[in-house]
């Protein structure tokens, strides 16, 4: 896999192999030592799960990280994404994971010779995001293909909500959205549902918070009365069915989209997320990094080990 910008450009049998790769490394499985690759990590907005993340993936990986921070950079000056990129191609990184708020900025990047994923974009696109919600599902549940995931939220404004909805529908699940009239965004051709009947008829419930940070024009409501209408409370996560999960990319506004108690309920994953963020991220990085192929294959093929 030569870059991860968009679950538009990941086939199932990619999807399929980056997921098992990332459950074998979680479970002791030997890991490709990438001594002597670099890593540039550029994020140009604030991040605390996916930064960390991937830090600590390229920690697990040997990768040496080569420090960035925008503030101190000539991104202030005026410097554009492409050229910083193209600087950083020059003195010898290997890969570029980034962070920006334009929709496709990597679209701007068609001549960089160098790997990049895409740490989330704008309102556009959060692959790695996207395939540990899928291993985390499939961890649990031991399946994709027939669920049916509800992703209920600020769908206008979630990056998250396209990656998962285009993802999860490439993988055989039937996925609805669920929310706020005014956060929904009909371009995306994927079937509404109350929140009361996808607690009912659901496997899995993806919440997500509302971006107010993206939003032109949005009247907050009382969080009591947005959880009421919209969010997992006590009384909705008794509706589930018994092995239904309940998940959340984070940061989390508790109180709102989801109840203190829905977080850390019998049902939630939303730590375990967390958790598989750190192995999914390996699986990419090996795959990107390695040069042949999806990551299980190249492992296989490296160390000549058969499933």
């Amino acid at each position: 896999m030569k870059n991860l910008l968009s679950m538009e450009h990941v086939t199932p049998k990619e999807i399929e192999a980056l997921i098992t790769r990332a459950i074998d490394i979680k479970h002791g499985r030997p890991v490709m030592k990438l001594n002597g690759k670099t890593v540039v990590n550029l994020f140009y907005e604030n991040s605390t799960r996916t930064k960390l993340s991937f830090e600590m993936a390229e920690k697990n990986l040997n990768v040496e990280r080569l420090p960035f921070d925008v503030a101190t950079s000539s991104v202030s000056k005026g410097e554009s994404l492409y050229d910083t990129c193209k600087t950083l191609e020059a003195i010898g990184a290997d890969a570029l994971v980034i962070r920006h708020p334009d929709n496709k900025y990597y679209e701007t990047l068609e001549n960089l010779n160098i790997p990049v994923i895409n740490g989330g974009d704008g309102s556009g696109s959060h692959p790695t995001q996207s395939l540990l919600d899928m291993m985390t599902i499939y961890e649990n549940l031991g399946q994709i293909c027939g669920l049916k995931i509800a992703i209920v939220g600020d769908i206008k404004h979630s990056r998250v909500a396209k990656s998962n909805a285009q993802a999860l529908t490439k993988m055989g699940a039937e996925v609805y959205f669920s929310g706020p009239r005014e956060l929904q965004d009909n371009s995306l051709q994927i079937s509404q549902i109350s929140i009361d009947e996808a607690v009912e008829v659901c496997d899995v419930i993806m919440l997500l918070r509302v971006q107010h940070e993206r939003h032109e024009s949005y009247s907050e409501m009382p969080k009591e009365e947005y959880n009421a209408l919209y969010g997992m409370n006590k009384a909705r996560m008794d509706q589930m069915k018994p092995h239904a999960l309940v998940m959340h990319p984070a940061p989390i506004n508790r109180g709102v989209e989801i109840t203190d108690e829905a977080v850390e309920g019998d049902k939630s994953v939303i730590f375990e997320q967390m958790t598989n963020g750190v192995f999914m991220r390996m699986s990419i990085l090996e795959s990107v990094l390695d040069g042949e192929g999806t990551s299980i294959n190249a492992f296989e093929k490296r160390y000549a080990v058969t499933q």
